[in-house]
């Protein structure tokens, strides 16, 4: 809250940014662990220390594509686009009370599937997304719906255009269901930041579904969408991911255009994606991407088609990813990570060497000096981008007789508290005698942290890492204390400070009594190359045991 802000270099520097991560060897077993979880709903109890094991007759098939079977039904003529988004609305209606992940949703779904189902009448070829039903979270600009960024300075904002990534979604056929909930213009980690709503997750509504992205990842997690859209400055679409129990891709920084985006931190904001399996995500992340001459740092570099690198399981040999160098990055599994968490992902480096990889652990130096270096560059950023939100540029306007009190007024009634921090805490590192103390020493670590990579990536062909030091936690758990939840971020925020591609997809569970939550796998990769963990993380999927990632009330109905 604003009145209890504390002075901004205590706030960025305090001890519990000064994260000291052991280097402990860890030792490998050779034995898969398999996992389950529970029919229940809610849990009271916190998060068990251990991973779940299940006896091996657990019964479970692979993810499939959503996507790639949406087609086939719709080319098939065993199904009408129509009758899908009737489904998925349908769906919508029974499970939002609970969940919480859309802000709007769109008056024009069905009319939307009835161009599809036109098209096919026609024989006119489809595209790669069509009868696809997609959520955009609500920072991502839409020509026909809201799009508030998930504040009230921004409530009935309606753009006059659509957003690069969103004007090429519906290019290939999508039907836009509608914009999910975010924490207000992406500043937090559990959505409850947005000034309108709180979303819930899916594998337990007492607990967050992460953030900022959490409405995107909720919906997807239950089944209320296909795929979907998120933005990542820091972890956004990661963290949510692991949270949920979903695939997230956070691609590298210029390979999706950010016009249309709302800015956050123009140099480390991407626009991520959602999906239910690698492949869904893949053809997703295949119909963004691109050269965009509106935004200057839309790289140039040729998209390879990412989905048809994927391989089908019927092709896989025993070993698939034979010779595949992977470094576990050893900072990650230290003091202040969950032992569940390091528990999980153990089994998970354990499943990769059964693929035929091989698995060294690597130091990154920098790592633990990356949260704070972050932290001062986003906020830094934030206060100028922020500062268009002023009731006379963009926002909603308080009536006022002088200039500045309107500027004031309008900012003071329209900005969550949230944000007006971040703005706060930005300013002071920019200003006059703390610009070298902070931003400048900021960039120097980002240096560092790029360099890094650079050396880690030469030596190996991909990075792992939990997505987050711990599971889901309760709503409202770190909501008053800041410090908590940034440093939640640990796991993320070195990656888009590097500009490089990560993926993340769940690998098991941890035990928090009656529910069980799942855990996300992050595989980082050198810049521009998504296809190699999009085709590991293809591989890893299909070929785990005893998961099946799929929310006890997404099969047997939330609690009304």
């Amino acid at each position: 809250m604003l009145s209890s802000l504390q002075n901004p270099r205590f706030l960025i520097f305090q001890s519990q940014f000064q994260f000291n991560f052991s280097s402990k060897t860890l030792n490998f077993s050779s034995k898969r662990r398999l996992f389950h979880f529970s029919n229940a709903l809610h849990s009271s109890q916190a998060v068990s220390e251990q991973p779940q094991t299940l006896s091996p007759t657990l019964k479970t098939s692979p993810p499939t594509s959503q996507i790639l079977k949406t087609r086939k039904s719709l080319l098939s003529r065993e199904i009408k686009a129509v009758e899908i988004a009737e489904e998925y609305l349908n769906r919508l209606r029974q499970t939002e009370p609970q969940v919480k992940s859309f802000l709007h949703v769109s008056e024009n779904v069905i009319k939307q599937a009835e161009e599809i189902d036109r098209k096919i009448e026609r024989n006119e070829e489809l595209g790669s997304l069509a009868g696809v039903i997609v959520g955009v979270k609500d920072n991502i600009c839409t020509v026909d719906m809201p799009s508030t960024g998930g504040s009230r300075i921004l409530e009935g904002y309606r753009p006059a255009f659509d957003a690069t990534a969103v004007k090429k979604m519906r290019e290939c056929g999508a039907v836009l269901i509608g914009k999910t909930n975010m924490d207000e213009f992406g500043m937090g980690s559990t959505t409850e930041a947005s000034s309108f709503q709180v979303t819930t997750n899916p594998w337990d509504v007492t607990r967050v579904p992460g953030g900022s992205s959490g409405g995107s990842a909720a919906a997807v997690s239950a089944r209320q969408c296909m795929v979907s859209l998120g933005s990542d400055t820091g972890g956004s679409v990661r963290q949510p991911a692991s949270f949920c129990g979903v695939v997230g891709i956070k691609p590298t920084y210029g390979r999706v255009s950010r016009f249309g985006l709302m800015a956050y931190a123009s140099s480390l904001d991407v626009i991520g994606c959602f999906g239910s399996s690698v492949v869904d995500t893949a053809i997703l992340l295949d119909a963004i991407s691109g050269h965009d001459s509106r935004d200057a740092t839309s790289s140039k570099r040729e998209v390879p088609n990412l989905a048809s690198q994927l391989v089908s399981t019927e092709s896989l040999e025993s070993k698939p990813l034979k010779g595949l160098k992977v470094g576990l990055i050893s900072e990650t599994l230290g003091d202040g990570i969950d032992v569940g968490v390091v528990s999980t992902i153990q089994a998970a480096t354990a499943h990769l060497e059964e693929l035929g990889c091989t698995v060294t652990e690597v130091s990154l130096p920098s790592f633990s000096l990356g949260l704070p270096a972050y932290y001062i560059l986003a906020s830094s950023e934030s206060s100028s981008n922020l500062s268009r939100y002023d009731g006379v540029r963009y926002g909603n306007q308080v009536a006022a007789e002088e200039l500045s009190s309107l500027y004031g007024a309008s900012r003071a009634n329209g900005l969550g508290p949230e944000v007006k921090m971040r703005i706060l805490m930005g300013t002071y590192a920019l200003s006059a005698g703390y610009y070298d103390a902070y931003y400048k020493r900021a960039q120097q670590v980002r240096t560092l942290v790029k360099k890094n990579f650079k050396e880690a990536l030469d030596e190996n062909d991909i990075l792992i890492s939990p997505a987050a030091p711990s599971a889901a936690y309760k709503l409202g758990e770190k909501k008053d204390d800041p410090l908590a939840m940034y440093a939640g971020d640990i796991m993320t925020v070195n990656v888009n400070l590097a500009g490089l591609p990560a993926l993340v997809l769940p690998c098991g569970f941890v035990d928090s009594g009656a529910t069980a939550l799942p855990i996300g796998l992050q595989i980082i990769g050198a810049a521009f190359d998504e296809g190699k963990l999009l085709r590991v993380g293809h591989i890893f999927e299909q070929t785990l045991q005893g998961c099946r990632f799929v929310p006890p009330a997404v099969v047997e109905g939330f609690p009304s």
